[in-house]
């Protein structure tokens, strides 16, 4: 990644949450690699009218049992904001091909046969010397809170926002300078197949210091994994997420990316269905802190399975 955007080569990058595997493709071979990726896309295709899309939730007795040991660890003082997570089962009549071509979301990507992402949150973004993120914390069902005013008035969700704004803000600083606070508090309607839901979002804006101007790579692996997805502090948050969730999240919550050759813009991978073993499973969580309730971020878990097609 250092030597491809000093030498302003367009590639594509997809990252894992813990920085072990990724793809790198330069442009001219994206497309015989069969990965598909579209960020912002305008939507023109028909759309789907009828189609299967059941989860089947875990256990609450089982998501239990790993939230009380983040509680736990939370009250210990070793992290203030941990993001559970969990794979849940789902069965539909859609492939991932079709979940790709028909969501309407703002990033989206497909390796075939292995993973679908259509992911509402952008990682950072670089023009430049200017970089920003968008930190995404903070969720709630609009058919319950219509105009997101009991999001936006939640002190659990607000000190979650709060903490993951801080973070990303302390992340930035280790690669720019004049890092600040540009919007805080602003809200996103996402919309899905079952329901829609406004997402909490922040952004926070930088100068790329110099001796990360040309080092994109670099950057990236100073600040991954993301804060929204990971927790505070990160070291440890990240270590108890390896104690605590029952699986591997993969390229879950990694993130991925495009450089076009003058602006890199990139994605969190959530929202994350992943092909095992031929069964489908779909990737989520949310962020626990000391005010979390049990049935309320159990509840959240399963109402960020969807997809965005309507």
């Amino acid at each position: 990644m250092d030597h491809f955007y000093e030498k302003k080569q367009p590639f594509l990058f997809i990252i894992d949450f813990e920085k072990k595997f990724g793809y790198f493709l330069l442009d001219n071979f994206i497309a015989e690699s069969g990965i598909l990726f579209a960020f912002h896309e305008k939507k023109n295709q028909d759309k789907l009218i009828n189609f299967h899309f059941e989860s089947k939730p875990i256990q609450q007795s089982l998501y239990e049992s790993s939230f009380q040991k983040v509680k736990a660890r939370i009250q210990h003082g070793d992290s203030y904001l941990t993001n559970l997570s969990f794979a849940t089962p789902i069965t539909t009549d859609l492939s991932l091909d079709e979940i790709y071509t028909y969501s309407n979301a703002k990033y989206k990507l497909l390796l075939p046969d292995q993973f679908v992402v259509f992911s509402p949150e952008r990682f950072v973004y670089i023009d430049d010397e200017k970089i920003s993120t968008n930190p995404m914390k903070g969720t709630s069902s609009v058919e319950n809170d219509p105009k997101g005013d009991l999001l936006l008035s939640s002190d659990k969700e607000m000190a979650e926002h709060f903490t993951i704004v801080d973070l990303m803000r302390n992340d930035l600083s280790m690669v720019a300078k004049n890092v600040s606070v540009q919007r805080f508090k602003y809200l996103n309607l996402v919309k899905s197949n079952r329901s829609a839901i406004w997402q909490m979002s922040s952004e926070i804006q930088g100068i790329v210091r110099s001796e990360f101007k040309n080092k994109i790579g670099s950057l990236f692996d100073r600040i991954l994994p993301a804060g929204s997805i990971s927790g505070a502090p990160k070291k440890r948050t990240c270590e108890i997420i390896s104690e605590v969730e029952n699986y591997r999240r993969g390229f879950y919550t990694g993130v991925f990316g495009c450089f076009d050759g003058i602006r890199l813009d990139s994605a969190v991978m959530i929202r994350f269905i992943e092909k095992q073993n031929n069964v489908l499973v779909f990737k989520s969580g949310g962020g626990i802190t000391s005010m979390s309730e049990l049935v309320q971020e159990y509840d959240e878990l399963n109402q960020k399975i969807y997809v965005p097609i309507f």
